[in-house]
């Protein structure tokens, strides 16, 4: 492979968080119509799984637990803004 394809194909790599070598296995696969090793080359940081999976007393649970975190520490108020 000369440099201008590792160039252009390092950046994808990098967002998919796998090297070049199986971003190309997996182009491949894909350019042939198989599907074998996607799955397993495919990361996933997201919470997609989880959407819908929670019942109402889950998300109440978990509002009345991450509500201190909506509230502002008076300490940190009394600073004044920042500096940055």
């Amino acid at each position: 492979m000369d440099a201008r394809a590792f160039t252009a194909l390092k950046p994808p790599a990098t967002r998919e968080g796998s090297s070049v070598n199986l971003l190309l296995l997996r182009l491949i696969e894909q350019g042939l119509g198989l599907q074998g090793i996607k799955a397993r080359l495919r990361r996933h940081h997201g919470l997609d799984a989880l959407a819908g999976s929670w019942s109402a007393t889950d998300g109440l649970a978990f509002e009345q637990t991450s509500a201190p975190f909506g509230e502002i520490d008076g300490a940190i108020e009394r600073c004044g803004p920042s500096t940055r």
